[in-house]
């Protein structure tokens, strides 16, 4: 037992939540899986959930299973990260994520507005016109680290244009949307939370900007869906300008920095399956289905948080009330019982659009539209430029903290003295564009 009273196993103490490569974390998830599905981690002071069925029990009864410790920081901030939030004014509110039935449902209906097939159409031309952008910028010298130079930009700009942001401003996020993943579900040191606390404020000024901006003008994009709806009779307690700034914030957050993370696994998974690359390279319907098993082999959200209102039994463990979950998404998406060879990357795989990467239910994400837009766009655009881009030989690191995965640096290179197509429409195949090599 330790100090909370739980047994603590070999698994819980042996368990790293912030392993630093995915394939140390999925190495120990298959072995939790059919160890022990669910058992208690004393570094976290949560219960890991790692079978397909647990999880999805979690995700089916909201009763019992809260989200409202969804958004809570691992490690609490101490008195001095305090201070400086303080001093920057920060006021964290309640989020879409965090809430629960009914009040849930009362502000997701207001979010679905922004959210349409026709507004996320909208926007596929620009991801387009930014992705190609980016690939013109690094496609004479040979090289390119996918995260920073490619796949870093285009979601910022998307999810700027969807929220009703000037794309000039996208530099002012650089830092505060790492740092809030640092923040909120790692364990930094008190320093680094000092530090960390004042880039945060950098970034809630900012939003604070923006609201002040949108409610004084608001546009057909999300954060004037939500003033609208703010100022509709009936509505005057749903939302205030802190709230609305902190869900600014928040889901500027999540609309870039998801995207970005599994778009840089899955070409990690792509080139390190060269098999798989070929594949999509040859046959670009195979394309949206790549899209799905990316997000199955490789979650950028790998784990998400629930908390118990009440007693419950969950993979034959006995459960007290309050007590925190960490629900691995990552893990159950590779669940032997659910995908068969699940630890295989397979852009054939028939159900792979069954991941949980965006959850489950009445929390599924509600960018899953828009994510699954610019993933497909990316992989069109560097099939028909870049097909024979290749890995360079790297060691991975991840950010270290449970919920918000993705490589750090993807390091790839191809010859330069072959001249790629300028341009990639989406519509013609990619062997028929494959580029002829010029020289040599």
């Amino acid at each position: 037992m330790d100090s909370t009273g739980y047994r603590v196993t070999g698994l819980g103490d042996e368990f790293d939540p912030f392993a630093g490569d995915s394939a140390t974390w999925y190495a120990f998830m298959r072995r939790a899986r059919r160890e022990e599905p669910v058992f208690y981690s004393s570094v976290l002071d949560y219960w890991v959930v790692t079978r397909w069925d647990d999880v999805m029990e979690v995700l089916h009864d909201s009763a019992t299973y809260s989200s409202a410790n969804t958004l809570a920081p691992i490690k609490p901030p101490c008195p001095a990260a305090v201070h400086v939030m303080g001093e920057y004014g920060i006021n964290p509110g309640p989020s879409l994520v965090d809430l629960d039935p009914p009040e849930h449902a009362r502000h997701r209906q207001v979010f679905r507005k922004s959210f349409t097939p026709e507004r996320v159409d909208a926007l596929e031309p620009r991801a387009r016109e930014l992705i190609d952008e980016a690939i013109d910028r690094v496609i004479a010298r040979g090289h390119a680290d996918v995260v920073t130079d490619l796949v870093w930009d285009p979601p910022a700009k998307i999810a700027f244009a969807l929220m009703g942001v000037p794309e000039y401003e996208v530099e002012k996020i650089r830092t505060g949307t790492a740092r809030m993943a640092t923040m909120g579900w790692g364990v930094p040191s008190d320093a680094e939370q000092v530090e960390l606390a004042v880039q945060i404020g950098e970034y809630w000024a900012f939003a604070q900007e923006q609201v002040a901006r949108i409610i004084a003008d608001p546009g057909e994009n999300l954060m004037g869906d939500l003033v609208r709806a703010w100022r509709e009779p009936g509505n005057e307690d749903m939302l205030n300008e802190d709230q609305l700034s902190w869900i600014f914030l928040n889901t500027l957050f999540a609309a870039h920095e998801t995207t970005s993370n599994a778009t840089a696994a899955g070409l990690r998974a792509l080139l390190t399956y060269r098999d798989q690359w070929e594949a999509i390279c040859s046959d670009r319907s195979l394309i949206p289905n790549a899209v799905e098993e990316i997000l199955r082999f490789d979650s950028s959200v790998p784990t998400w948080r629930r908390v118990t209102t009440r007693p419950a039994t969950l993979g034959g463990v006995e459960l007290p009330q309050g007590a925190k979950l960490l629900i691995a998404l990552g893990s159950a998406n590779r669940d032997e019982t659910r995908f068969p060879d699940g630890e295989r990357f397979d852009v054939r795989r028939e159900n792979a659009k069954d991941q949980l990467a965006f959850s489950w239910g009445r929390h599924t994400c509600l960018g899953a539209r828009v994510a699954r837009m610019e993933m497909r766009v990316f992989l069109e655009q560097l099939t028909g430029r870049l097909p024979h881009m290749e890995l360079v030989d790297q060691e991975f690191t991840y950010s270290p903290n449970t919920s918000h995965r993705g490589p750090e640096h993807v390091l790839v290179r191809w010859d330069p003295d072959w001249a790629p197509t300028t341009s990639f429409d989406g519509t013609h195949s990619a062997t028929s564009r494959t580029p002829q090599r010029t020289s040599g």
